[in-house]
């Protein structure tokens, strides 16, 4: 799923604990002990930048959960 326009995904990471990721990026924007906190912080992100999709994965690595966010209110919005 690389390559899509502004995507994050939440993993659970080898010690347990969760990563806000954005696709094909090594590193994680945000990390967190749970779960639902990780989830919580990308829908913010996401709907920070301008909304997008946020995919969720299981303790298994797979996608078991799929999510579009909608952008939040710029105050200052192009014309035209």
């Amino acid at each position: 799923m690389a390559g899509q326009a502004n995507s994050r995904d939440v993993v659970q990471r080898p010690d347990g604990t969760w990563a806000v990721t954005k696709p094909g990026s090594e590193r994680a924007l945000h990390t967190a002990g749970t779960q639902a906190e990780a989830v919580e912080r990308a829908r913010e992100l996401l709907h920070r930048d301008g909304g997008g999709e946020l995919r969720i994965h299981g303790t298994d690595g797979k996608v078991r959960d799929q999510r579009t966010i909608a952008p939040g209110n710029d105050p200052t919005p192009p014309k035209g």
